[in-house]
């Protein structure tokens, strides 16, 4: 007996899109003005040959053409222009028994034979009532045989005919079938309008629900109210009587408000580490990381409305979340929230083609956290000089350090020999003469991002532990510029400027290609956007190995003078 009621019970159940879908217009959610010319269409008897209602799923289209088409045939009319559910066309309606109305689908019903039968159906006049009505749903679906047989009558109709076209892809449908209808344009629902609607549903269901959860719901619809009730039947399902904002997150795997919040207060205060550490939470529990980017624009966008009370009427959350909203707001400058802006939509466009969608993410949260990092104000607001490309590094004057190095824990610059500079200065900006001479890839930032970047201090053990976490990257590929880096340290100078020796001019035409990599590795790991490199060859002392053929060939003819007849006898050229 328990499993006969279970399944009695089943077979009954009606989800709640069609057991509360409006049979009024005054029941309609979020449509009022075009209910209320509909009615007044009615009213004045002026009630238009064919209709086109166009606009998103779940807005009320059919169900309009539903009202629409049992009202004009209602016999008893209220004052307020409703159908009295009471006379026989009425109840008819109710029972889907109505001989006086005709729904179609255009998906299914879509080729010509099918429009020539219906206008022969159209010529016999209705037996009961006063209008034959034809809803033709999904009507982008005809195809243009069946457009073009349908010109004709939707024009010139018996005055007893009435047709109520609906519509998601208005644009499909041919300019002389939108010319001999009145056009309607449903919008999207609003969340407060659907969130009342569930509250009225919850509480005819003796359903406890909490507002904030059936705020998410509304926003998850995306403006759709069948979408709206499809949802909260699901959670009726999972959670039973009580729908609370902990189970809408968990069932419809949506981000709690807090992450967000909580990130974003953590960028504004240049967090880097924290923010790092929250976006990992958020990936370790199952989110996808566009997921979160798109929340957080949301996020952002909702921010910059509530700066303005003119604006802050877009923000479309519970009151509660909303207060937090305007809390937060009033902390973040317009001008870091339309940045943040910026780079989130630039990671949102990059994340489909990304192969590390990761680094992308998490790169894109360490650039919003250097927009508000005190040290890249007080770097914007400090002047910067442009490291010379003219100093001696051999100089011993070098001994004031500008970025908090102590001279004394400086190597000597009389260890290195006298030198010849080669390659110039690489840094954030060069000038023309510069970049004209060399072929070194330059990192081309503008006056206001240079201004917005940090400059953080660094010691030396900090700058050799980078160096060296950069050097072992190149053990692999790299060999020759591996030996070349772990053998020379670098060698901090003023202004941010890093010196550098390469045994000789081959090693550093070779350096040349990974001259750019070090210097935004040494500018991301120590945060500081002023560091520049310079490299420096010391002139060749006698007993170096030799590297190029010219030179070892030089070095076996000085040990054995016999190989320069050789090469003369044999007219030998060395490559």
């Amino acid at each position: 007996m328990p499993n006969e009621n279970y399944f009695f019970l089943m077979e009954n159940f009606v989800v709640s899109a069609r057991k509360y879908r409006p049979q009024t217009f005054d029941t309609v959610v979020g449509q009022s003005s075009i209910t209320q010319t509909l009615k007044n269409a009615i009213r004045s008897k002026q009630v238009a040959q064919a209709f086109l209602f166009c606009g998103p799923r779940g807005v009320g289209k059919t169900t309009c053409a539903r009202i629409l088409a049992k009202t004009i045939n209602c016999v008893n009319l209220s004052p307020n222009i409703e159908a009295c559910d009471k006379c026989t066309s009425c109840v008819s309606f109710n029972d889907n028994a109505s001989f006086n109305i005709y729904e179609l689908d255009g998906a299914s019903n879509n080729s010509v034979d099918e429009i020539r039968n219906l206008v022969d159906k159209i010529r016999i006049p209705p037996q009961m009532g006063e209008y034959k009505v034809y809803i033709i749903d999904e009507v982008h679906m005809l195809s243009a045989a069946a457009f073009n047989a349908f010109l004709k009558t939707l024009e010139e109709p018996p005055p007893y005919a009435k047709f109520i076209l609906a519509t998601t892809e208005k644009h499909k449908i041919i300019p002389t079938i939108l010319s001999r209808c009145q056009i309607f344009d449903f919008k999207r629902i609003t969340v407060d309008d659907i969130v009342k609607h569930l509250q009225f549903v919850a509480a005819n269901e003796n359903i406890t629900a909490d507002e904030g959860a059936l705020h998410i719901i509304a926003q998850k619809a995306d403006g759709a109210m069948r979408d709206a009730l499809s949802i909260f039947d699901q959670l009726v399902s999972f959670s039973g009587n009580k729908i609370t904002y902990e189970t809408v997150l968990e069932n419809l795997n949506v981000l709690d408000y807090d992450y967000f919040f909580k990130i974003t207060e953590q960028i504004f205060q240049g967090d880097v580490s924290s923010t790092l550490l929250t976006i990992n939470d958020i990936l370790d529990k199952g989110f996808d990381g566009q997921h979160f980017i798109i929340g957080f624009g949301e996020h952002l966008r909702n921010l910059l409305v509530s700066k303005d009370p003119v604006t802050i009427k877009l923000l479309e959350t519970a009151p509660s979340i909303r207060n937090r909203y305007l809390r937060q707001a009033a902390q973040c400058p317009a001008e870091f929230l339309i940045k943040a802006l910026d780079i989130n939509n630039r990671c949102d466009l990059n994340y489909k083609i990304s192969n590390n969608k990761r680094l992308l993410v998490e790169l894109s949260l360490v650039q919003l956290c250097m927009l508000s990092n005190p040290a890249t104000k007080e770097a914007a607001e400090r002047p910067t000089d442009k490291p010379s490309s003219h100093k001696n590094p051999a100089t011993p004057k070098e001994e004031s350090i500008t970025h908090g190095l102590s001279a004394q824990n400086l190597p000597t610059p009389d260890s290195i020999k006298e030198t010849k500079k080669f390659s110039g200065t690489f840094s954030i900006k060069e000038s023309k003469e510069n970049q004209s001479k060399e072929s070194v890839p330059v990192l081309v930032l503008s006056e206001e991002e240079i201004a917005l970047r940090p400059a953080n201090l660094f010691t030396i053990p900090q700058l050799e532990k980078v160096w060296d976490e950069f050097t072992k990257t190149l053990e692999s590929d790299f060999p020759h510029l591996y030996t070349t880096l772990k053998k020379h340290r670098p060698i901090p100078r003023e202004n941010f400027l890093i010196e550098f020796c390469v045994d000789n001019k081959l090693l550093e035409d070779a350096l040349v290609q990974k001259k750019n990599d070090l210097l935004q590795y040494l500018m991301i790991h120590l945060n500081n956007y002023k560091i520049s490199l310079q490299t420096i060859v010391p002139e060749q002392p006698v007993g170096n190995k030799p590297y190029t053929t010219r030179e070892k060939f030089t070095r076996m003819a000085e040990k054995n003078p016999t190989l320069l007849d050789l090469r003369e006898q044999l007219d030998l050229e060395i490559e």
